[in-house]
């Protein structure tokens, strides 16, 4: 059994971090709060109107400690069980043993539970630490009559973010707790304190009723643990390395996942702020709003392992569409502008002008969640029927009536933009804004063809003749039209063009973007800015130059419960899920060389030297489910889950030369699981550099799969692997 100290699921500690925006936090999607804070925030309840709009403060009845005094005190630890999702604190005195824990339930998210044990050989009495206030500034709370031995506490926000949006509501039931807690004869007691939060009153009573009658079948605790278990067996990242980095990569996917609703849950989702549920009050981490960091930093982690999560922030997209039309007909432009900082409408809540009106890559960057969701899944009648269509048009017809035809270079111009660097703006031709612009209108256009109806001209025109500046003196992409060598910028804006656009451009174009930017970028800027560059020099293969950038990342992870913060030296936004995301991408995205393209899942392994293997579980593909586990001298490939609405069976593929040869694995049911794997290890060849899924042109077999890899002997060596070869193993 290991020790807690090197257990990477548990983060423990023996003293709290005297900086209570560091405390670990707990969410599940719908409701968000840090440990011990006085505050919990609700999945889209926001008060204040636009550039006041921010996430409404809810009175938290988990702020709650134990308290004993500090002569009687032996022993005192506290952690967070990211493997069941459970903050602890225990501490031991010469007669008794006290614990408490505090969760957000992850089956059950209209509830927040709070656990306290008492284990002792004599009557003990435990005083409690209570600082429960029901108050708030943001709502019009007021008391109704006691529910079954609770409180019941109700109110509306006071503004609302435009006039269109009516008041949002929240009600509460909460079992009040005592100054202090007896264990008289019993050696072991333990008392559950719920809260169930809802927006209307029926809806609350249900909740809190489900959650006593769970309590008293002893179910709370182990459905919320299974929750958990269940969501770690399908989405895992292991790695051999050292202990700081497991915990990184545990700690990150933790918290995002957090930060979404549980499978199979139906209700509306508003979003992923910075600082997640958890944080976004008035004049803190970004007040609770939804950025491009949503979707271009945290989205392609979730859409890797559960496009069923992916589709909730789609969905938040497409309902907020309505806004978005209206930001760009008030800008005086067709089609969707999506808001810079959006909220519950769609409307533009950005308190500062600048950044609303100018940095409208945001567009692209919506554009390209759902480009990456339709090559993952093939989902037409998503896009047909379920309003993905919606926002992919009405995005190309705002690229389309936002450019101006330049007569002196013959190409359009997207001109008084910000890019994502934002130590420039009102710049003309932003080659990151530009590109994702060029993007999203030939996605739009191919997916015409799958959906059998045709596409204006224009958006053929623009496409095909948009500027995307290169400065072939230098050899390199300058941000925008009359940037200078040398120019600071704040964080990862060009280096994005390789990864996640993937434009194409040789090698040395790559490196080029990479070291001029490098060179310049803020060194106290965001923490997800490295992560970009370590991805950029993975695909160049140079594996020092990539851990060197991705160790630029730790400074931002704060013990001891791994709480990122926006900037190394702990100031900006906390908990800061964007930072999270680009780590989770150097992972999922550097060391693998996973690609998601139109017409296939590629991988390119690579290993720096501080990690020796790593294991991906979950990777779900056109209705696959596949694990990965890469070593610098072994690849395995395992089909795991054929899901019931698969219909896409699967190859392995080399190139263009050599054939898939797809395998029968037995007769496919849909109730059946289907487990395969195959082994390439050959230690006189170089590990597999180059391999892709893809979609079999021709295939008899219901599920097929395949595994090898080029190496310099070429297609020759490949069909000599394929006879007997002792290195090429299968089960």
């Amino acid at each position: 059994m290991l020790d807690v100290e090197d257990d990477p699921w548990i983060f423990s500690t023996k003293s709290l971090p005297s900086d209570s925006r560091l405390m670990a936090t707990m969410a599940n999607g719908y409701l968000g709060t840090r440990v011990y804070g006085k505050v919990l925030h609700v999945n889209g309840i926001y008060n204040g109107s636009v550039g006041d709009c921010h996430r409404a403060d809810v009175p938290s009845p988990l702020h709650v400690r134990l308290c004993v005094k500090k002569e009687e005190l032996l022993d005192e630890s506290f952690s967070l069980d990211v493997k069941s999702g459970t903050f602890s604190h225990t501490i031991q005195c010469s007669t008794f043993t006290a614990r408490q824990q505090l969760f957000a339930h992850r089956l059950h998210r209209h509830l927040l539970v709070n656990m306290i044990t008492l284990r002792g050989s004599s009557p003990v009495c435990v005083n409690l630490e209570v600082n429960f206030r029901a108050e708030s500034q943001d709502l019009d709370l007021r008391g109704g009559p006691d529910y079954c031995n609770a409180k019941y506490i109700y109110g509306s926000t006071l503004t609302p973010e435009v006039p269109s949006c009516p008041l949002k509501t929240v009600h509460m039931v909460y079992t009040p707790v005592p100054q202090c807690l007896t264990l008289s004869s019993e050696q072991e007691k333990t008392w559950v304190f719920l809260t169930a939060v809802s927006e209307t009153e029926k809806d609350v009573k249900e909740r809190f009723d489900q959650g006593l009658s769970l309590a008293d079948e002893g179910r709370l605790f182990s459905l919320h643990a299974k929750a958990w278990t269940q969501l770690w067996e399908g989405s895992r990242i292991a790695v051999e390395g050292p202990l700081i980095l497991q915990q990184a990569l545990i700690g990150c996917l933790y918290y995002l996942l957090s930060s979404l609703p549980p499978l199979g849950s139906d209700e509306h989702f508003n979003g992923i702020s910075p600082g997640g549920l958890s944080n976004g009050q008035q004049n803190e981490d970004y007040w609770g709003h939804v950025f491009w960091d949503q979707d271009t930093w945290i989205y392609p982690n979730i859409l890797l392992f559960y496009p069923e999560m992916a589709r909730h922030i789609l969905k938040y997209r497409i309902r907020t569409l309505e806004g978005a039309l209206h930001n760009a007909e008030e800008q005086g432009y067709k089609g969707a502008k999506f808001p810079w900082e959006s909220a519950l409408t769609g409307y533009e809540v950005c308190p500062e002008n600048i950044y609303g009106d100018q940095e409208i890559h945001i567009n692209g960057d919506v554009l390209m969640i759902f480009r990456q969701y339709y090559y993952m899944t093939k989902d037409v009648d998503f896009f047909a029927s379920s309003g993905g269509w919606d926002v992919v048009s009405s995005i190309a017809g705002y690229w389309c009536s936002r450019v101006v035809w330049s007569e002196e270079e013959e190409c359009y111009h997207i001109t008084g933009v910000m890019p994502p660097d934002e130590y420039h703006s009102d710049v003309n031709n932003s080659v990151y804004t530009n590109a994702l612009a060029q993007i999203s209108l030939n996605f739009a256009m191919d997916l015409t063809k799958d959906l059998q109806q045709p596409f204006p001209e224009i958006w053929s025109e623009v496409a095909n003749k948009i500027k995307v500046p290169f400065d072939h003196k230098n050899n390199f992409h300058p941000e925008y039209d009359g940037y200078k060598l040398g120019d600071q910028v704040k964080q990862a804006d060009v280096v994005l063009l390789g990864y996640p656009l993937m434009i194409p451009m040789s090698p040395e174009h790559r490196r080029n973007d990479l070291q001029i930017y490098e060179a310049v970028t803020d060194p106290d800027g965001p923490a997800m800015t490295w992560s970009m560059f370590a991805i950029g020099y993975m695909e160049l293969k140079e594996a020092k130059l990539a851990e060197q950038q991705l160790k630029k990342c730790f400074p931002n992870i704060t013990d001891p419960f791994k709480i990122w913060t926006e900037n190394a030296d702990g100031s900006g936004a906390v908990n800061f899920l964007t930072g999270m995301g680009g780590f989770l991408q150097a992972i999922l995205f550097g060391y693998t060389g996973f690609r998601i393209t139109e017409k296939c899942l590629q991988f390119d392994p690579i290993f720096t030297g501080d990690v020796t293997a790593l294991s991906i579980t979950g990777v779900c593909y056109l209705g696959n489910k596949i694990d990965f586990t890469f070593s610098k001298d072994l690849t395995t490939v395992e089909l795991t889950i054929v899901l019931d609405s698969q219909k896409y069976p699967l190859v392995i593929a080399f190139d263009d030369v050599t054939p898939c040869i797809p395998l029968q694995i037995g007769k496919n049911t849909s109730s059946m699981v289907h487990y395969i794997k195959w082994s390439l290890k050959n230690p006189s060849f170089p590990p597999p550099r180059y391999f892709s899924f893809k979609e079999p042109t021709k295939c008899k077999f219901s599920v097929a799969f395949i595994m090898a890899g080029k190496t310099e002997r070429g297609a020759s060596t490949f069909q000599q692997l394929l006879h007997g070869n002792p290195y090429f193993t299968y089960g």
